[in-house]
């Protein structure tokens, strides 16, 4: 590689870092298999925290698969550059978005690229975009260990932490329990599990119906240790939320589910306190930063 190169990768990685370090507490967001609703968990993660009073931002790193814009009734909007960089767009509920989808010129545009193209892009954008202060930043990974994730633990050196998605049964159990050891082998501290799609629970009788059965997520937890955050019911409206552009949490917050998701980001908050990285310094916008 050019020494020019070099030094261009290396201003992109100063200038990332330097712009992340307003942000209070940056998570990642991973399930190390695709289809367990990890985009869902993230929108509405964000958007639950944003209901509590902090400032949050939602960095899309699924570049191949953007989902998040949809979510929050931004998709088909443009993002554009100020004098300060990169500006995300503000979806439903004030959370700041930025995502590949944002940049194209069609939803029907595919990005199709290699590892090498995918680092540079995301090493560029988190060197570009202007989020200023925020309590929050959640970063949504696309399935597996590859490129993406990689990529993003190397250049966020400071994670606060990794919430894994997974699903109760069995085989999810054996692909998310690989997510996990990529975090442990990046040292990047777990926070906990989200059960999703756990239950569903008949509105005429209240009985709970375990769709995708229990075992897996009593299992992944006895095997690795790590605890379960939230269990996060199954809903047959989350299609119609995501269709609308709106988060779940938001758009139904007397439903169980919204009420599940809304404990999700209470204990965040507080695995967040009591966890060494929550000293990390940072600058919180809303003054009451976990």
């Amino acid at each position: 590689m050019k020494i020019e190169s070099l030094k261009k990768i290396r201003e992109q990685e100063e200038e990332a870092r330097k712009r992340l370090s307003q942000i209070k507490h940056k998570l990642v967001v991973l399930s190390g298999k695709g289809g367990v609703g990890k985009s869902f968990i993230t929108a509405n993660l964000a958007a639950a925290l944003a209901k509590k009073g902090f400032e949050v931002g939602v960095l899309d790193a699924d570049i191949h698969g953007p989902s998040i814009p949809k979510m929050f009734g931004i998709h088909g909007q443009a993002i554009y550059a100020g004098p300060a960089g990169l500006l995300p767009i503000a979806g439903v509920g004030g959370v700041r978005v930025v995502s590949a989808d944002l940049m194209l010129p069609d939803e029907d545009t595919a990005l199709i690229w290699r590892g090498p193209l995918k680092t540079g892009f995301i090493r560029e954008l988190l060197s570009m975009v202007a989020w200023g202060p925020l309590d929050f930043l959640l970063v949504d990974l696309p399935p597996g260990t590859g490129d993406e994730p990689l990529t993003i633990a190397q250049l966020i050196k400071d994670l606060s932490g990794a919430i894994v998605v997974t699903t109760p049964s069995d085989l999810t159990r054996i692909v998310v329990k690989k997510a996990i050891t990529f975090c442990k082998q990046l040292n990047v501290p777990l926070l906990g599990v989200v059960n999703n799609m756990s239950h569903f629970t008949c509105p005429v009788c209240g009985t709970k119906h375990y769709i995708f059965g229990q075992a897996g997520t009593s299992r992944l937890t006895e095997e690795t240790g790590v605890r379960v955050l939230a269990d996060i019911p199954i809903d047959p409206r989350i299609n119609e939320s995501v269709d609308n552009g709106v988060p779940f949490v938001l758009a139904y917050p007397e439903s169980e589910t919204a009420r599940s998701l809304m404990d999700l980001a209470e204990r965040v908050v507080e695995a967040l306190k009591a966890t060494p990285e929550a000293a990390r310094e940072g600058t919180s916008s809303s003054g009451q930063g976990p």
